[in-house]
Formats: C-alpha cells, structure tokens, sequence
C-alpha cells in the first residue's frame, strides 16, 4: 500500500527474495487486503451529482503543479492518470488480488517441486532395493548357479563356507561358519579361481565375528566369466590384489 519508504520497501524486498515463509505470509495479507475493497456496498451516484461536479471544477481555480513520483513496489504497476477516474482504487485492487494469487502460487509450487523431488529420491532407492532383493533371489533359485562349499584345506571338519554363484549376472553370495579368529591387522580375502586359467580374481573381504560367522554379498565382479573354484585367504587388513599363500579354505 506504499506505506514504506523507500528505504525500508528496498530492505524489505531484499528480504521476501531469500526467505519463502514471509513471501507466504505476504501473500496471505495481500488476499485479505483485496478483499476489504470488494466487500464495501457500491452505491449508486445521486442524481445531478455528475453536473455539480463538473460545475465546481469548472468554477475552481486550476494550480499546475510539477508530478511527483512515488516508488512502487515490485510486480505493481505504477499509477497513471487513469487512477483518478472513478475505477482507479479498483485496479489497485485487481492488481494487488493478482499479486496474492501469484505469490501464493507461486509458493504452493516451490512446496510441491520440493516434495516431488523428495517422492523421487524414495522411489529411486526402493527401486535399488528392489533390484538388490532380486538379484539375490535370482542367484539363490537360478539352476544355473553353482553351488560351493569351501573347507579349511588342512582340517576339512572345521571352518566351513558355501558359496552361490551366477555366472551370467557376476553374483556372488558367501556365507561362511566356524571360523578361526585373525589379528586386527589382518583380514580374510575371497577369490574366485576362473576356468579358463587366468589370475584369480578378488571377491571381497570379510573377518568373523564373535561367532565365528562371516559373509561376503554381492562383491563387484565381472559378469560371463566361468568359476573352477573358490578360495580363501588370509591378507593384511587392505586386502591383496593376488592371494598370499597358503590358502586356508578351497573349494570347487
């Protein structure tokens, strides 16, 4: 309502451009400020009231003098000549009832743009979760999987490990049992043996827990490559890029 002076408007618009709770409420106030000058009864002009009107104009002395501009708020047109006639405080109306709407809007959207984006950011990991559980699944069922249990080499009745394999998908689930405890710097290491004669290649790192108890799921290996066997290892806590003899479980 250019209640402000131009100092403090530039202060405050400064203000409603980074903070979205006042842009809100500021357009909350603009609705209800719209809707004071709608709600006043029009009345129709008395007969003759045009005439004296225009009489007492003419019969009063005209004084020019120089325009003063008055600043406007953002997003509002200034006021012309027009705004004297009879509809002027109407268009300031429609036009600060345009305004609410559009703050309004506009705020209902950035809120809605927030919360679709949240939707999408849970949908995209359901989706990873989802894919995961069915990667599992097809490996666990597949009758293309091949099944291993790994034994320790030297006393095959201890620590035992099973291992699920898919060849066509890379997946890779190892469970293991019973086994022996290893210092704090140094870890068990899984390696898959390929058929085809090439390096062993690395399949995850895993220590025991207090059970003896240990699994490696789903460890980042190339898919189509054929397994003769499986081994385990014991490595530094970093793990090995090749196995360090002796292999303490094997199986195939």
């Amino acid at each position: 309502m250019q209640a402000l002076t131009p100092e403090e408007y530039a202060e405050v618009k400064a203000h409603l451009d980074t903070c979205a709770a006042c842009r809100g409420a500021l357009a909350e106030a603009l609705s209800d400020v719209s809707l004071i000058g709608l709600s006043v009864q029009q009345q129709a002009i008395p007969d003759g009231a045009r005439q004296r009107f225009l009489a007492t104009i003419a019969n009063t002395k005209q004084v020019s003098a120089a325009p003063v501009s008055t600043p406007a708020p953002a997003g509002l047109p200034m006021p012309t000549g027009k705004s004297k006639s009879g509809i002027g405080w109407f268009g300031w109306v429609t036009a600060l009832a345009a305004l609410a709407v559009a703050c309004y809007l506009g705020y209902h959207n950035f809120d809605l743009q927030r919360q679709l984006d949240a939707d999408r950011g849970q949908i995209a990991q359901l989706s990873a979760q989802a894919a995961r559980a069915q990667e599992l699944m097809d490996a666990l069922t597949s009758p293309q999987a091949k099944q291993v249990t790994l034994t320790e080499t030297k006393q095959p009745a201890r620590p035992v490990g099973h291992a699920t394999y898919l060849k066509s998908s890379g997946t890779l689930i190892f469970v293991a049992s019973n086994l022996h405890p290893v210092p704090q710097n140094k870890t068990y290491e899984l390696w898959l043996i390929p058929a085809n004669g090439k390096a062993p290649i690395p399949a995850g790192l895993f220590r025991p827990d207090s059970a003896g108890s240990a699994s490696v799921v789903l460890p980042p290996l190339p898919a189509g490559v054929e397994a003769k066997a499986f081994g385990v290892t014991v490595e530094e806590a970093q793990g090995s890029a090749t196995p360090t003899l002796p292999i303490v479980m094997a199986g195939q």
